[in-house]
């Protein structure tokens, strides 16, 4: 099953870096590994019950970047989507609280800079980092603390994750204004790392990727010989 993006849809799509219209498309399957029914989501889509799906199993994003989320109407826990095969609900989040992906939205793009604050407390007091064209894996390894309470995402689209190594659940910043950690529905006010999302330059062959089956080892030299082999049918006197 297919959706058509109708005239409405297309005006929502928004534009992406450079003032050029964004196109967006992901492809969303019932079961695991792309089977079973299917839709294609064009807009941002509430419940994908709307769609004729119980579940999603697996997605494919064709272009994008999207957020899902866990729950119906765009709440709940936050999944980046980038440009990609997903072939199971794992691979689209590290946080291991929840399997559920039941509605979506185009991620908005507008920038090709990126420039963060974060705050230690609410309402942008505290000490302060600021975060410029760069990804960062460790706040710790930069001189900052796992505190965050408040954020300005002042350019660009950012993701936060909760444990260092972009690991753990997932908060979405696009450009505004975050005075308190329920703005972005994080359970406490905690950041350990941050990246961009830069319209497919994350990942570009996909968010999946097995790696190579690595070359069976070679015999280690061994100066003693080994001993010899009795057969079967010898015994020990």
């Amino acid at each position: 099953m297919s959706e058509q993006q109708s005239a409405p849809e297309q005006l929502a799509v928004g534009k992406s870096q450079g003032g050029a219209r964004a196109t967006y498309k992901v492809v969303l399957f019932e079961f695991e590994n792309f089977q079973g029914c299917k839709a294609e989501i064009f807009a941002e889509c509430k419940g994908v019950t709307e769609k004729g799906l119980e579940k999603v199993g697996s997605l494919i994003v064709e272009s994008g970047p999207w957020v899902g989320y866990d729950r119906h109407g765009f709440t709940g826990e936050q999944f980046v989507l980038e440009k990609g095969e997903y072939p199971r609900w794992d691979t689209w989040t590290n946080s291991q609280s929840s399997y559920s992906l039941l509605s979506l939205r185009p991620l908005k793009v507008d920038s090709a800079e990126h420039k963060l604050h974060l705050f230690e407390n609410p309402k942008f007091t505290g000490r302060k980092m600021e975060i410029v064209d760069d990804d960062v894996p460790s706040l710790w390894g930069h001189g900052f603390q796992d505190r965050v309470a408040s954020v300005k995402a002042l350019n660009g689209t950012w993701v936060g994750y909760m444990y260092p190594g972009y690991r753990g659940q997932q908060f979405i910043f696009e450009r505004g204004d975050f005075k308190h950690w329920n703005d972005w529905e994080a359970p406490a006010p905690q950041i350990q790392s941050v990246r961009r999302v830069r319209d497919m330059q994350w990942h570009k062959r996909g968010c999946f990727i097995l790696p190579d089956p690595a070359p069976a080892p070679g015999p280690d030299p061994d100066p003693t010989p080994a001993p010899p082999v009795l057969p079967a049918s010898a015994g020990t006197s």
